[in-house]
């Protein structure tokens, strides 16, 4: 296509999705949950021949020498797509909140006075890599009532389209508009400077991919973006705090899978533990291959109760390792200022001696991302403070950063995970995609 041909495409594609927004707008509860469960079953029929289109991606992404991390998250497995199933049917078991009333009074002159929630309208998503996202974007553009286009990453195309044809089918078979979940089937990059500069079609742009793609799109979008930069997500390790249980934790948070906007990329520790936890952690990375960039004391700790060697120059290349990748030699290797600010989803992790709680949060707020941070403790005080003071879009106690998705939180899926504090504020699910509009009932008042 070109530039003028990409441009009639775009308007095209934003057209078709308004009209079918009208439409998706006053659709019945029970038609979409129909739709979903119908994508769940196509997406369970077609295990086999998604992974033939997804093996084409793979193929191509690893022979264009894409980065390990990234090949990883291409991967349409039947895991991934049993996933992708019991979203769409946790969606359609979950309540339609569009037409909801909230806060409904009667106010003085007699008028009863509330909100209603409804859809926002068409939505374009812009994503890199996951292919499974186009599901969680169609399924929760579904159960909102909205319409979306979407626009996935070059080396998933092939994975996205065939998604995609099973989303129109789903909402052909429910009586609903194909156009209501559109799935831009260029790879030309004309369309993303399009998409997000319609305004009179779209009216939210959510990017999710990596941090240099979302500034791009918040720098040039003519319409509002939902956005999340990185994933610098830290595990707070207090004392007093269950030994055993902050092991389990911080290995999950952050060895599960190293890929993730929600594995953990920095760890502090209390001091008053950190002569005993950091030797025990220091094993379990050493054995995993994981890279510790470690300040003064925890590199002294660590040093000096283990056979870990001392290696300062040699340091993993960030972003480009994958959990299977070969098990290298474990090092400990001194923090610089940057380390504080990295997400590295890669087999490295910063760690930090802090004196407690309140170095713990401010240490946080200053270099976190603010998209998800956890303490472990047995502190019920340092827990509530914790909570309260940290600065970030999800907050835990005695548990993994991993729990930060939309899937674990009970939303169905999420559209993404947002570090905005305006309008939608982390794992975005049905109620980040509506809006409130007030509503005035009477019985005929008149103002005095």
């Amino acid at each position: 296509m070109n530039a003028i041909n990409i441009t009639d495409y775009t308007n095209t594609l934003g057209l078709q999705a308004k009209v079918a927004s009208a439409l998706m707008a006053r659709a019945q509860a029970a038609t979409k949950n129909i739709a979903l469960r119908h994508l769940a079953r196509l997406l369970r029929e077609n295990v086999q021949a998604l992974q033939v289109d997804n093996a084409r991606d793979i193929e191509r992404a690893v022979a264009a020498g894409l980065a390990a991390p990234m090949v990883d998250r291409l991967k349409l497995t039947p895991k991934v797509l049993e996933t992708c199933a019991q979203g769409c049917e946790q969606l359609a078991s979950m309540a339609d909140v569009i037409g909801e009333l909230i806060g409904l009074r009667q106010q003085p002159s007699g008028i009863r006075v509330g909100q209603m929630r409804v859809p926002i309208g068409v939505f374009g998503m812009i994503f890199e890599s996951r292919p499974n996202v186009t599901i969680e974007a169609a399924s929760l553009s579904i159960k909102s009532g909205n319409a979306c286009i979407l626009r996935g990453g070059s080396e998933a195309i092939e994975s996205n389209k065939a998604l995609a044809k099973l989303v129109q089918q789903a909402l052909q078979e429910s009586g609903l508009p194909v156009d209501a979940v559109q799935m831009v089937q260029t790879t030309d990059r004309e369309v993303v400077g399009q998409l997000i500069a319609m305004p009179q079609y779209v009216d939210v742009i959510i990017p999710r991919g990596g941090k240099g793609l979302i500034e791009r799109i918040s720098a040039g979008a003519k319409v509002p973006v939902i956005k999340h930069l990185d994933g610098n997500c830290h595990v707070y390790v207090d004392d007093p705090c269950d030994l055993a249980m902050a092991l389990k934790v911080v290995d999950n948070a952050k060895t599960n899978k190293y890929s993730p906007c929600n594995a953990a990329e920095s760890l502090l520790v209390a001091r008053g533990v950190a002569a005993e936890f950091l030797p025990l952690i220091g094993k379990v990375f050493a054995a995993k291959g994981v890279e510790m960039r470690c300040d003064p004391q925890a590199l002294e700790i660590l040093q000096s109760n283990s056979p870990l060697a001392h290696v300062e120059p040699a340091r993993v290349a960030t972003n480009s390792v994958a959990n299977d990748a070969p098990v290298l030699a474990p090092k400990l290797v001194p923090a610089q200022e940057s380390d504080w600010y990295e997400e590295y989803l890669a087999p490295v992790i910063s760690i930090k001696v802090v004196q407690g709680v309140d170095e713990a949060i401010a240490h946080i707020n200053r270099y976190s991302s603010h998209h998800t941070d956890a303490i472990l403790t047995r502190d019920h005080l340092h827990a509530q403070a914790f909570l309260r003071e940290v600065d970030s879009s999800s907050v835990m106690v005695n548990t993994s950063t991993r729990f930060a998705d939309g899937f674990e939180y009970g939303l169905g899926a999420e559209i993404g995970i947002s570090t905005d504090k305006f309008h939608a504020r982390g794992p975005v699910g049905i109620e980040g995609l509506t809006s409130l509009k007030y509503v005035v009932l009477g019985d005929g008042e008149v103002r005095s």
